[in-house]
C-alpha cells in the first residue's frame, strides 16, 4: 500500500464519533458542519473497503473493523500530540504545554493553587487541566495524554507495572460541622458521640465512603450505627449541607482550608482516630517527559509539602495497627490509596 488511507482529520473524526456518540454532536465538538463529518466518514469507509458504522440505531455504534482502527487512531494522533509538544519543548519553557490529571477532590481543590504557582514562574507555558477519575487519569497518563497527576485513589492492577508511582504526601480526612453545633464548643469529641450524629456524606459505592467506613471499623466504631441521612454526589454540595447545619460530615482537610480560617465550618477531632490518605504522582517513564513537567515535579510539587500548604505532609508509613485495642487511646490510621 503506497499511500495511506485515512488522513489524520478523519482519524479525529472517527474518535469525536466514539467519544460523542453521535455525527451531530462530534461536528459540534471539532467546530464543523455535519455534512462534511458524513462526507469524511464516506470517504475513509471507501478508501478502506470496510463498513466502520453500524447505521440501525439511535446511537453511532462502530463495527469491529471500527473499532480496531480507533485503537490504533488513537495511538497515532497520542504519538502526533507527543512530537508536537516535543518541539515544543525545544523552546525552553518559552512556551509550549504542560497537562496535568488530578482525581476529583485533589483537581478540585489543590491543583489550582499548584498551576498558579507553576504559572506565576513560567508564564510562557500554557496548563490544562484534566480532572476525572483515579482509574480514567491513571489510563490517561498510560496513553500519553497527560504529563503526570495527582491522585488519592488506587492505580488500576493492569497499570502498576505501567506506570511510575511515587508517595507525594499525606491529606488528612476531618470530621466537619457547623460552628453552632453543640459538639463544635469541645475540642475532641468521643467515639459514641458519633452515634447521636446526622451524618451527609458521597454515595456509599465511592472509594473514600468506602475506606472511611473501613478505618471506623478497625477502630472500634460500628459504621452500621451511623445515621447517613443524606448521601450528595460532591464536596461542595455536603460543605454546604454542614454549613447548614444538616449534619456532620468527613472530608479533606484542603477542601476546606477557606471555611475553616472565616468559621465557615468546624473541625472536630475524635479521640483515638486518624483518618489520612496517600497522596501519590504518577508518570509514564516510557514516555518523552518535556522539561514543563520536569519542572512542575521538583520545583512545584515539593514546595506544597515543605512549606505545610493546603494541610499536606511529606508521606510517612502509616497503617492501622489490627492487634490495637478497640477504645484504646492511641490513633489509629489508614491509606486511602
Amino acid at each position: 500500500m503506497s499511500d495511506l488511507p485515512f488522513t489524520l482529520d478523519q482519524l479525529r473524526i472517527l474518535k469525536a464519533i466514539a467519544v460523542e456518540g453521535s455525527f451531530k454532536r462530534a461536528a459540534d465538538s471539532l467546530y464543523v458542519s455535519q455534512p462534511a463529518v458524513s462526507l469524511q466518514v464516506q470517504n475513509l469507509e471507501k478508501q478502506l473497503d470496510v463498513p466502520l458504522f453500524d447505521r440501525g440505531g439511535r446511537r453511532a455504534q462502530l463495527t469491529e473493523a471500527g473499532h480496531l482502527l480507533l485503537q490504533y487512531g488513537e495511538k497515532i494522533l497520542s504519538l502526533c500530540q507527543e512530537t508536537c509538544r516535543a518541539i515544543e519543548d525545544l523552546q525552553n519553557l518559552q512556551g509550549g504545554t504542560l497537562i496535568v490529571g488530578a482525581s476529583q477532590t485533589t483537581g478540585t481543590y489543590l491543583l489550582p493553587r499548584m498551576i498558579g504557582a507553576f504559572r506565576d514562574k513560567y508564564p510562557d507555558v500554557a496548563v490544562q487541566l484534566h480532572v476525572h477519575s483515579t482509574r480514567r487519569t491513571c489510563w490517561s497518563v498510560s496513553n500519553g495524554q497527560i504529563d503526570l497527576a495527582i491522585i488519592g485513589g488506587e492505580v488500576p492492577t493492569e497499570l502498576q507495572e505501567t506506570l511510575e508511582i511515587s508517595s507525594y504526601a499525606e491529606d488528612e480526612l476531618a470530621l466537619i460541622l457547623a460552628p453552632s453545633h453543640p459538639l463544635a464548643a469541645q475540642s475532641r469529641i468521643q467515639k459514641e458521640d458519633l452515634y447521636e450524629l446526622q451524618f451527609i456524606a458521597l454515595d456509599s459505592q465511592s472509594t473514600i465512603r468506602k475506606v472511611i467506613d473501613q478505618v471506623l471499623t478497625r477502630c472500634g466504631i460500628e459504621t452500621n450505627r451511623l445515621k447517613v441521612e443524606m448521601e450528595l454526589n460532591s464536596i461542595e454540595a455536603i460543605k454546604n449541607a454542614v454549613q447548614a447545619n444538616l449534619g456532620a460530615a468527613f472530608v479533606s482537610i484542603s477542601a476546606i482550608e477557606k471555611e475553616l480560617q472565616i468559621n465557615l465550618l468546624h473541625r472536630s477531632h475524635i479521640e483515638g482516630v486518624s483518618i489520612r490518605r496517600t497522596l501519590s504522582v504518577i508518570l509514564n517513564p516510557n514516555r518523552y517527559r518535556s522539561k514543563a513537567a520536569e519542572a512542575f515535579r521538583t520545583e512545584i510539587l515539593p514546595a506544597f509539602t515543605n512549606e505545610g500548604k493546603v494541610g499536606l505532609t511529606p508521606p510517612t508509613e502509616i497503617g492501622v495497627d489490627l492487634n490495637a485495642t478497640p477504645g484504646s487511646e492511641e490513633e489509629s490510621s489508614v491509606s486511602l490509596d
